[in-house]
């Protein structure tokens, strides 16, 4: 046992919660938002505003077009895989044969990808690192040993992963059924856990076609976390803590949820009252692409796909005009209310004990 303990001190694994709950999840939320949902950012910014170079073709990859944005989103699994080895302080050569592995995992994974992305990678970053330097001919060993293991790992538990992920969507979709009241409540609670959790809450939507009513609940839940977090965490994080949360994710405090999941309460519980405002007093429909509903604040995609719903349906003659009600429910849901209710909800946290000075803080 004690020669075990020496090997894995020698080659830096570490297991531990803080080293795969907090490091390797915050920087796999890093690297999300560096492809997928960057990727997203800019083609809704190149559709919105027209700009050729976001929009044109830049590239046709067996058969399929690729815009700089959709580029960036496909280089998502690849993307997480190596901030994982990087926060794992994988080697070289096993960092740069996570690409393989974070490609296999998210592709096989659906719309779980990203959750498949983490237990693969944080698993074959660790296989790697025991094998690295461990013969003379590392230069083959390292990258075989850790691709092998990583396309095997992804095709074993990628797909029920990914089905675990669809099982969220489904529970959307009966959601989706229920009352206006209920089910707001329900869409946006849920939807918004998943914007904060390593799964794709933007791919679950865009799998789902989740879009009318309850694309607008999903809308309301995401933006309380965003902003929520964004606002309530102010007093540590500063604005660049209101920005990259507020327009980037709100994943970046998953690490800090792991640590003290009651932070996440305030959150959660704007998203249980924005929701059902979205539905029954507002009946914002979120009309536009599906992946919007899943996306919040983040590069203002949420609103903005709200935003270009309206527009179809004006050209579709089932909307007369773009309403001031319309606008002012868009703005209250998606920002004023999370930013004004989730930090009083805190406020009662803190007061309780519950919540304490330092634990939303961001890693610089």
């Amino acid at each position: 046992m004690e020669g075990i303990k020496n090997f894995l001190k020698r080659k830096n694994i570490e297991i531990s919660l803080k080293r795969y709950g907090i490091d390797a999840l915050g920087a796999m939320a890093q690297g999300l938002f560096c492809s997928l949902l960057i990727g997203t950012i800019i083609n809704t910014f190149g559709a919105q505003f027209n700009i050729p170079a976001l929009t044109n073709v830049v590239a046709t990859i067996n058969d399929t077009e690729y815009t700089v944005g959709g580029l960036a989103s496909a280089m998502s699994g690849p993307a997480m895989a190596v901030a994982i080895g990087y926060a794992l302080q994988a080697p070289p050569l096993v960092l740069f044969s996570l690409i393989t592995a974070g490609f296999a995992s998210n592709a096989l994974g659906g719309a779980g990808g990203p959750l498949a992305v983490l237990f693969v990678a944080i698993v074959t970053a660790e296989i790697g690192k025991a094998v690295s330097k461990e013969t003379k001919i590392d230069i083959l060993v390292t990258p075989l040993v850790t691709i092998g293991v990583g396309v095997l790992l992804s095709a074993w538990w990628a797909p029920p992963l990914g089905a675990l992920a669809n099982e969220v969507g489904s529970l959307i979709m009966w959601a989706t059924e229920l009352r206006p009241f209920l089910m707001g409540i329900l869409v946006s609670v849920i939807v918004g856990i998943a914007l904060t959790l390593p799964i794709s809450s933007a791919a679950i939507c865009a799998a789902l076609s989740l879009t009318g009513l309850a694309g607008g609940a999903a809308v309301a839940g995401c933006c309380a976390q965003m902003v929520g977090f964004a606002v309530m965490s102010f007093k540590e994080n500063k604005w660049g803590g209101l920005i990259s949360q507020g327009i980037g994710t709100s994943m970046l405090q998953m690490g800090n949820i792991v640590k003290n999941p009651r932070i996440w309460i305030a959150p959660i519980l704007c998203s249980a009252i924005t929701g059902p405002i979205a539905t029954c007093v507002f009946k914002m429909e979120m009309n536009g692409a599906a992946i919007s509903s899943g996306m919040g604040t983040c590069g203002l995609v949420g609103p903005i796909g709200v935003y270009t719903g309206w527009v179809s349906e004006i050209t579709e003659g089932t909307r007369a005009a773009i309403t001031g009600l319309d606008w002012f429910g868009l703005l209250l849901i998606c920002f004023v209310l999370p930013a004004v209710i989730t930090p009083l909800i805190n406020m009662v946290c803190r007061k309780l004990g519950w919540v304490k000075d330092g634990d939303l803080t961001l890693d610089a």
